[in-house]
């Protein structure tokens, strides 16, 4: 029989034992401070919207790119916005089932799954700020191309459409 005290016991030697991404759960929300943004450098990008009549319509886009574990798992974080022609985009360096979440994210986003060839394959449309809640590539994806939320209804953007930038380059 388990006691309480056995119990506490139990817990406590898992949170001393858990890696920082086992024990996230255990840390606070923080509140918004604007020096913990990330500010990475700008590149072209560009997302290509296909028409129901097979014309492509091209939006070019201001893209940071993340493509180390830190600049990956801090994003879009302490923000206060997100201008409508930039992105970030998240190199996971190889093709896997891939999940978000927007904890001390403090606005809300659309999320593009894309593939190692730049096509969307999945998409998140008005994330929660602050959400907990895992938003999954659903397949398996190379990256993903966060923009500010409403972007996906505004452009048209569908599965399919795809996104360049030199990640995707052959």
């Amino acid at each position: 029989m388990i006691t309480p005290l056995i119990r506490l016991s139990l817990f406590i030697a898992f949170v001393f034992s858990a890696s920082p991404v086992d024990a996230q759960f255990l840390r606070p929300h923080e509140p918004f401070d604007s020096t913990k943004a990330q500010s990475l450098p700008l590149e072209p990008g560009v997302i290509h919207v296909v028409g129901e009549d097979g014309s492509v319509t091209e939006y070019a886009f201001q893209i940071e790119f993340a493509d180390t574990n830190v600049s990956r798992s801090t994003g879009l974080m302490h923000r206060s916005e997100i201008a409508a022609d930039r992105g970030m985009l998240f190199d996971f360096k190889r093709d896997r089932m891939v999940t978000m979440w927007m904890r001390n994210t403090f606005i809300p986003l659309d999320m593009l799954f894309l593939s190692v060839d730049g096509q969307i394959i999945t998409i998140a449309e008005n994330t929660v700020p602050h959400s907990e809640k895992t938003v999954s590539s659903r397949k398996r994806v190379r990256s993903v191309l966060e923009v500010a939320a409403g972007t996906v209804q505004r452009l048209g953007i569908k599965i399919g459409d795809r996104v360049q930038h030199v990640m995707f380059a052959e």
